[in-house]
């Protein structure tokens, strides 16, 4: 297949997957790897039926690596614990256009916090729920499951609109990441590659492999398991 973007691409393996007995040493595990950023999904059970971990956890593993603090908020309202995630060291924030009322104010706090911005699309979003922010937004996530949970397997059916974002962004000329989340393997990971993606979210499929740094490799090389 020839990929539709010549981006690097990067890897970033969810920690959900994690053995939370070990989070120190599965950070550093995935770090030696080869990871790029570490994908830190949080969960309210509210929003998604599922609870995951808060802010302390995200400022507990802060200073143990150096790799991007990619935070991807499944909570409703959002805005209220922006401040917290931004404090306790994400580097990147992504929430969706459901969980508050007003998108573009939220950005418009992420930015001002001085973090990068994400919004995600769930399998039912569509795209035109992002068009007029797009001023706003360092990345675009679609989730090629239904969040909530880990381990799901991959929505072929979310592929078209992989490539219609990333006509979007292309059109834009902005300088947007787009991120693909859910069954993500190396059977998958080829599929989102040729529809645009440039970073790739993978829990089970990198903390769940007897060799994370082949893992990843495969991962963001496409090829097939």
């Amino acid at each position: 297949m020839t990929r539709s973007t010549s981006r690097p691409v990067l890897i970033a393996p969810s920690l959900l997957a994690a053995d939370f007995t070990r989070l120190a040493e599965e950070v550093a595990a995935i770090e030696s790897a080869g990871a790029d950023w570490l994908h830190l999904d949080i969960m309210d059970g509210h929003f998604v039926p599922n609870i995951s971990f808060g802010p302390a956890i995200v400022k507990a593993l802060r200073p143990l690596t150096r790799m991007p603090f990619d935070v991807h908020l499944m909570i409703a309202p959002a805005d209220p614990y922006l401040a917290a995630f931004a404090e306790a060291g994400a580097d990147l924030i992504s929430l969706h256009p459901e969980a508050g009322p007003h998108l573009h104010r939220s950005l418009q706090t992420i930015r001002g916090l001085g973090k990068k911005t994400g919004v995600v699309l769930n399998p039912g979003t569509p795209v035109e729920s992002i068009a007029h922010v797009l001023d706003l937004v360092d990345l675009i996530l679609v989730m090629t499951v239904n969040p909530g949970f880990g381990g799901q397997s991959f929505l072929e059916s979310q592929l078209p609109k992989m490539a219609t974002l990333r006509r979007m962004i292309d059109e834009s000329g902005r300088d947007i990441r787009l991120q693909i989340d859910g069954g993500v393997t190396a059977r998958t990971a080829p599929l989102c590659l040729e529809a645009g993606a440039d970073v790739l979210v993978a829990g089970t499929a990198v903390f769940g492999a007897p060799d994370r740094a082949a893992a990843i490799r495969a991962i963001r090389g496409g090829q097939g398991a």
